[in-house]
């Protein structure tokens, strides 16, 4: 039998010159889960985004069950039984469960939504794929798992039968990463073919029947998952060996240079973001914050480094208070900040490579004499910064906006951990950035609190918070719901409980461990 899918020679050239993808050659058999790794930029996206019909080709062929198909748009593609669920749900808030499913398919009575019918359409479906739902729940109102499955729902709805899953699980904690490869099983055991994109390699090996791996927009090797392993993929992705292990000496923790008392947060819609706020910051340690996105973990960051007030409570650096201080004076106060959103509060991006190694510094020699800049400074910092953190440029002359996103990331990350902080707070560092740029950001992490620089790390990937940190909060609504001092025999499984709100510590418990 034929393949369902097969994808030959496709070439994708974007008219600013850039080859995406370079005669890839791709095949997927009905019914398998097929694993697309690769970093970013590698052309795994475009080229799915081909299949589903969002892109055009510049040159090459699709078939599908043996016929040549020409997808003008996605509707094509889905006509052709092509759907795709992007890492931004798409979705309105204020809609119910079963509204947002039907959204643009609508069943009507007359002119009106057939109400009654779109709650029946959502529950059949739901039952038969296992994708359980609340119809009538209003969407804003519902966890992240869940609102990824309404995204499933919606192109079952129109009649999917290949399924493009793109970085599926980026924002699910263990359980909800758990329910989706169960109900991602259920679907091919219902007939559906399933494609993966992802970064996360132990995800690529527990649920996948082949992968195919990418670089600079080549097909590099399609291999039996059984076959393969976690070390091998990294070093096919990056061209060279990677070390996916986390080393690093036991924890000595120094005095405290942080604390944080009851700190609390309103948003400008009234609805409270953090809810009484404690712990502590020691020199020479990784502290974790795990939670599942939009449960605090950003507020709280945004706060302790001045880009928002406080509700109420406080926090000190030294036993000085820095809450309700510019960023610029939280800065002076020795803390340094890898944003959530690099490209919003990381980088100036029409500016130079070189200016953006400045921002933090340009008011202070040797970068600043009088009224005037050095520009020889300048880029004597920029050269040595580039080398030192390996950004990959011809010159830090360049807008920092030319640079990769991994490389954008690595801007940031060289300016902040060359400011000399007693903190750093790091959200978020790894994300959206590929296998090569994560294995070195990580290892600069590690380095950093091995010189005693005390480390406050959020992410929303697992296994970084629990490979990097010596100690771990978990957040759930605003609130700590538990500390962990010890983080050498913790499961994922034990942290996702407490990250979506099941068990909680007893304050008396937390309050000797924070």
């Amino acid at each position: 039998m034929a393949p369902l899918v097969e994808m030959h020679n496709i070439v994708k050239v974007y008219s600013n010159g850039v080859v995406a993808n370079n005669g890839v050659n791709f095949e997927i058999e009905k019914g398998e889960i097929h694993a697309i790794v690769g970093e970013n930029g590698a052309g795994k996206t475009t080229l799915m985004k081909i299949l589903y019909g969002s892109e055009k080709p510049t040159s090459g062929e699709i078939l599908i069950n043996g016929k040549h198909v020409v997808f003008r748009n996605q509707l094509d593609a889905m006509n052709a039984g092509v759907g795709m669920v992007h890492q931004n749900f798409m979705q309105i808030p204020s809609f119910t469960v079963a509204e947002n499913i039907v959204l643009g398919h609508e069943p009507t009575r007359g002119i009106r939504l057939d109400k009654r019918k779109a709650v029946n359409v959502t529950k059949d479906l739901s039952q038969q794929y296992g994708l359980f739902v609340e119809p009538t729940a209003i969407t804003e109102t519902i966890n992240v798992g869940m609102r990824q499955r309404i995204e499933i729902l919606k192109i079952l709805y129109l009649g999917a039968e290949i399924l493009i899953l793109d970085e599926p699980t980026a924002v699910l904690t263990p359980q909800e990463t758990n329910d989706l490869f169960n109900a991602v099983r259920v679907l091919v055991e219902k007939g559906k073919t399933i494609i993966f994109i992802t970064h996360k390699l132990r995800e690529v090996k527990e649920i996948s029947d082949r992968v195919t791996v990418m670089r600079n927009g080549k097909v590099m090797g399609t291999m039996k998952t059984s076959e393969a392993t976690k070390e091998g993929l990294a070093r096919m992705m990056v061209g060279r060996e990677v070390f996916l292990d986390i080393k690093k000496s036991p924890v000595k923790r120094g005095k405290k240079v942080m604390s944080v008392d009851n700190l609390s947060y309103i948003s400008e819609t009234g609805r409270p973001m953090l809810r009484d706020v404690s712990f502590n910051l020691y020199e020479g340690e990784i502290l974790g914050i795990a939670g599942v996105e939009g449960n605090g973990q950003t507020e709280l960051i945004e706060v302790l480094t001045g880009l928002r007030a406080p509700a109420s409570g406080h926090a000190a650096v030294d036993e000085k208070v820095v809450t309700g201080k510019t960023p610029h004076e939280v800065r002076i106060a020795g803390v340094a900040h890898i944003p959530e959103d690099r490209l919003t509060n990381g980088l100036a991006l029409p500016e130079s490579i070189d200016d953006n190694l400045i921002v933090d510094r340009y008011s202070k020699p040797p970068i600043r004499h009088g009224m005037l800049l050095d520009q020889e400074e300048i880029e004597k910092n920029g050269n040595e910064l580039i080398k030192k953190f390996n950004i990959l440029t011809p010159s830090g002359n360049l807008p920092v906006s030319s640079l990769s996103g991994g490389n954008m990331q690595k801007v940031v990350v060289a300016r902040e951990f060359s400011s000399n902080p007693k903190i750093l707070i790091a959200a978020q560092p790894t994300r959206g950035i590929d296998v090569g740029a994560t294995e070195f950001i990580r290892n600069q992490l590690v380095k950093k609190r091995t010189e005693g620089t005390a480390v406050l790390l959020v992410s929303a990937d697992l296994a970084e918070v629990m490979s990097l940190s010596d100690r771990i909060i978990t957040m759930f609504e605003g609130e700590i719901t538990g500390v962990f001092p010890d983080t050498s025999n913790l499961e994922e499984k034990e942290l996702g409980v407490y990250m979506l709100g099941v068990k909680r510590q007893t304050a008396q418990e937390m309050e000797t461990l924070l």
